[in-house]
């Protein structure tokens, strides 16, 4: 490639480059104009909106996207902003200020967020939340900065008045819709059930739900009794949602209650007893609103750290920390209850029994590390050559036993003789230029319909040894 190529090439990804800049501007000032234009349609005459999702949605787009283009995501989301508000009849004063105050807390919101791990951008630890709630009141501090000044000049009010108002304002907005983004999974089809934790027997199919129903049922009856009290009544149903769903489930149901309530007291017939145009009322409501929805991430967070200690813990004592796969005791309770659930189906099965051939010898003559190394390889074989649904495991030294689902008399030879081959290529690298490798003999016994853990496995080991006195590297049925 010639000077001439190079800077064609040159120019053409410069290109490429200017127009996914251009392209990443213009999308997210599109979605900060329908985010805005959103709340300014929630917004009661000589109010603040009721809510207003765009400063929430920007920042969390800018902190999970960090490959995004940061100066000219601002100029973007300024346009979206100023656009929104220039069409619903702002003026250019008003225009100015709205958006200074919405950068101003999503600017803090971003810098923060710079300086902490990927896993606390995900709310994925146990203190996440908690950086979530102190960047948050960051950033609607620094957006009631800009409200103060805005205040008096928009509204004709007091400064502090304004401050408190826009700090409480973005408060609520943040807490409530900035998790759903931050603790969003990969959209596929295939993950949806998996949002929902919660384990009920087949009998009750409507288990995973009755968290979400129950709190569907508690918003229903908040809005037939009424009273200040009623927006209380969806908290019990909130931390059940907490304790059984993932933290994205737990923050999207959050969201639905905040902003059933944020829009709930612009509405006099819904709520005769609150005055929307009290400043003190509205802001007291929208810090309560605030602080409940912490509660329920607060759970969710907990609880989701929890249960990855738990499955950390259920692995350590189930698997081999050597070889990696199951230790004696699990591989015999997990394989007798699948033996039970294909017997009880009439579906065909077969045992392996693995011994690694003069292992003691190999030990003896080249150190543990060497033999280590070799229980490795010959892991990797075991599963590399089964099935995900086949059990495998190291029952104790260089034994290991397998158990095949489904599997026919032939289906089962096939598998022994390619574990059988395959380990025999296998080499272990002992020092330079040296490599070691190793034969395996394997007992093998089959159950057509229903079988007993014992007798099938004890059919194995009498093949192994016969195996082992047949000359060892084979396989008998």
């Amino acid at each position: 490639m010639n000077v001439g190529h190079l800077a064609t090439f040159s120019e053409r990804t410069a290109s490429i480059g200017r127009l996914h800049t251009l392209h990443s501007a213009v999308v997210l000032g599109g979605i900060v104009f329908a985010a805005a234009m959103f709340g300014i349609h929630t917004r009661p005459a000589g109010l603040l909106a009721a809510v207003w999702p765009a400063n929430a949605i920007l920042l969390g787009i800018l902190v999970v996207r960090r490959d995004l283009p940061v100066a000219t995501s601002y100029i973007g989301a300024s346009i979206g902003y100023m656009l929104a508000d220039l069409v619903s009849g702002g003026s250019a004063l008003s225009t100015a200020l709205l958006t200074g105050a919405n950068l101003a807390g999503v600017a803090t919101g971003h810098a923060l967020y710079r300086q902490f791990p990927e896993a606390d951008r995900r709310l994925q630890q146990p203190h996440s939340v908690l950086v979530l709630f102190l960047i948050c009141i960051a950033a609607s501090a620094a957006s009631g900065m800009v409200g103060g000044i805005a205040n008096p000049v928009l509204f004709g009010k007091g400064a502090f008045t304004g401050w408190t108002y826009w700090f409480a304002t973005e408060l609520a907005n943040y807490l409530t819709i900035l998790p759903v983004i931050l603790s969003a999974p990969a959209i596929s089809r295939h993950d949806i059930p998996s949002w929902l934790s919660w384990r009920t027997p087949a009998k009750y199919p409507l288990g995973p739900f009755l968290p979400a129903i129950s709190l569907g049922a508690s918003v229903a009856a908040a809005l037939a009794i009424g009273g200040p009290g009623s927006v209380a009544f969806p908290l019990p149903a909130l931390l059940w949602c907490a304790l059984s769903y993932r933290i994205w489930t737990t923050s999207l149901l959050t969201l639905v209650f905040s902003f059933w309530i944020l829009l709930l007291i612009t509405d006099p017939r819904m709520a005769p007893a609150i005055d929307i145009h009290s400043q003190s009322a509205v802001l007291s409501i929208r810090l309560g609103i605030a602080l409940v929805a912490i509660g329920p991430l607060m759970v969710a967070s907990v609880m989701a750290a929890r249960n990855e200690l738990v499955l950390q813990l259920e692995r350590l004592a189930s698997y081999d920390h050597l070889t990696k796969v199951l230790n004696r005791r699990a591989f015999q309770q997990n394989a007798r209850d699948r033996i039970a659930e294909l017997g009880s189906k009439g579906r065909p099965f077969a045992a392996l029994m693995l011994d690694i051939d003069k292992f003691k010898t190999l030990n003896d003559t080249h150190g543990h590390a060497i033999g280590d190394e070799m229980l490795s390889a010959f892991s990797e074989v075991l599963r590399s050559s089964v099935r995900d649904s086949d059990l495998v495991g190291r029952l104790g030294g260089e034994e290991f036993g397998v158990l095949l689902s489904d599997c026919s008399p032939e289906e089962g030879t096939i598998v022994a003789e390619r574990i059988r081959s395959e380990f025999e290529r296998r080499a272990v690298h002992i020092a330079e230029g040296c490599a070691l490798s190793a034969t395996v003999s394997i007992g093998m016994s089959l159950a057509c319909q229903a079988g007993d853990f014992d007798a099938l496995f004890s059919a194995a080991d009498a093949a192994l040894y016969r195996a082992k006195n047949d000359g060892r590297n084979c396989i008998r049925v």
